[in-house]
C-alpha cells in the first residue's frame, strides 16, 4: 500500500478505507512476528505500515466529521 497516494485514498468510500485499515492492521502485525522470529530483513517495512496506517485513519476521521 506504500505507492497509494493521499489523493487517491480520499476517493474511496469510509467503508473501503475500513476495509484496508484492517488489511493493514494484519499486515503490521505479521511484520511484527516476522521482527521478532528475525524472518525479516526490512525493518523499515514496519514503520511504513504503521504510517499508512495513521494516514488511513485520519483520512477517514476527517470523512466523517465531514472536512473532506
Amino acid at each position: 500500500m506504500k505507492d497509494t497516494k493521499t489523493s487517491d485514498l480520499r476517493e474511496k468510500s469510509v467503508p473501503e478505507l475500513e476495509q484496508m485499515v484492517l488489511n493493514e492492521r494484519a499486515d503490521l502485525y505479521k511484520a511484527r512476528r516476522d521482527l521478532v522470529f528475525r524472518r525479516m530483513t526490512d525493518t523499515a517495512s514496519v514503520s511504513v505500515r504503521r504510517h499508512n496506517l495513521a494516514r488511513l485513519m485520519t483520512i477517514i476521521a476527517e470523512k466523517k466529521r465531514g472536512n473532506a
